[in-house]
């Protein structure tokens, strides 16, 4: 996701926060997606694999391709690789921010799963029963 990152944290903790973000975008989009998928009558995996894709894409789109960047394209000069560095804020973690992102996305997804599909109630549910 394009914002300004000048506020989070470097290494671990501007992981953890980027994966709190995917969390929170992986929920929003969760619910977005069950409820486009009630009316194309979509099954229930199928609404988990877009949600997931639609939520890591937009909560890490900016960091994956970044990491894609600098791992795959070959840089033409020190003077272009320097500028791209600096436009990135901390290159040093980029890798952990990407699969604290995925992770957080995942999580996210199952979460509002859980909230927006019944599958929490279903739980309480079982749970009194026992």
């Amino acid at each position: 996701m394009p914002y300004d990152r000048s506020w989070m944290g470097f290494g671990t903790v501007g992981a953890l926060q980027a994966g709190g973000i995917a969390l929170v975008v992986g929920i929003l989009i969760y619910a977005l997606v069950a409820w486009m998928g009630k009316s194309g009558n979509w099954s229930f995996g199928k609404s988990l694999g877009v949600a997931f894709a639609m939520s890591f894409v937009i909560a890490g789109g900016q960091d994956l391709w970044d990491l894609f960047y600098f791992d795959l394209i070959p840089p033409q000069s020190i003077l272009v690789l320097r500028n791209k560095l600096a436009a990135v804020h901390d290159p040093d973690a980029i890798g952990t921010r990407v699969c604290f992102e995925a992770i957080g996305a995942l999580i996210g997804v199952f979460v509002g799963s859980a909230i927006f599909s019944n599958g929490l109630r279903h739980l309480m549910e079982s749970l009194r029963s026992d």
